[in-house]
Order: C-alpha cells, then structure tokens, then sequence
C-alpha cells in the first residue's frame, strides 16, 4: 500500500467519489476533470488510489474500467474480499452489491482475482 499525497487533484477525484455510491467509468472522469488535469494526471492517480485501496475497479460489458470508493474489505490473509458489481442496463448506473463471493480452490489453478458483474434493472428503473 502506497502513500497518497492529497493534492489538488487527488481531492478533486475523492470529492467526486465521495458524492455518491456509485462506480465512475475513467470516461466519465476524464470528461468531468479536462479542463482541470489531463487524461494521464487521471489514470495515475485512479491506479495510486487503487494501489492504496482508497479504490478498487471493476470492468463493465462495454471493456470500460469502473471505480468505487472503499477498497474491498480484506480477509485475514489481507486480500480483498470478492464482491459482485451491478450495471443497470436501462439508466447505466454500477454500484457495488453487499454480497462476499466465495471462490473456491481449484486444484492445479491459482486465481489472482475474479470479477462478478450482474446486469439487470435497478430499483429505479424497475418502478
């Protein structure tokens, strides 16, 4: 885990996830901060806030990398906890669902990470 130094525009990224619970796409970002700092001041400081665990990411059906506030909550190993992402497919919205994933053991393999992204309607789109 690295240290984040708070700079201007780190806090300008955290304000931003701090508005709400939602996953951001780095688009969305890269959009909302142009006139602010460039594409790349954006990647490098997602992946330093991810590194950190201030962060974590996920990819959504389109190949686009998301970014929820809050790394995963760790194990006793300290490796992220597994958790599925929801993308809904009328409003676009992606949050992080309260659910542990449990991956099993699987002889002969050693799985690094796993994503579990469940596309469907949110409560708003439902009603």
């Amino acid at each position: 885990m690295s240290i984040i130094r708070k700079t201007k525009t780190v806090k300008l990224l955290l304000k931003e996830f701090n508005k709400s619970n939602e996953a951001i796409s780095v688009i969305e970002l890269i959009d909302k901060f142009n006139k602010k700092m460039d594409k790349t001041t954006v990647y490098r400081i997602l992946d330093r806030l991810e590194d950190s665990r201030i962060l974590h990411s996920f990819v959504d059906q389109d190949g686009l990398k998301r970014y929820a506030k809050g790394a995963s909550n760790t194990d006793f190993n300290n490796e992220p906890e597994i958790h599925p992402h929801f993308l809904c497919e009328d409003c676009g919205t992606s949050s992080c669902l309260p659910v542990t994933i449990q991956i099993p053991d699987i002889p002969n393999y050693t799985i690094k990470s796993a994503e579990h992204l469940l596309i469907g309607r949110c409560k708003d789109c439902v009603s």
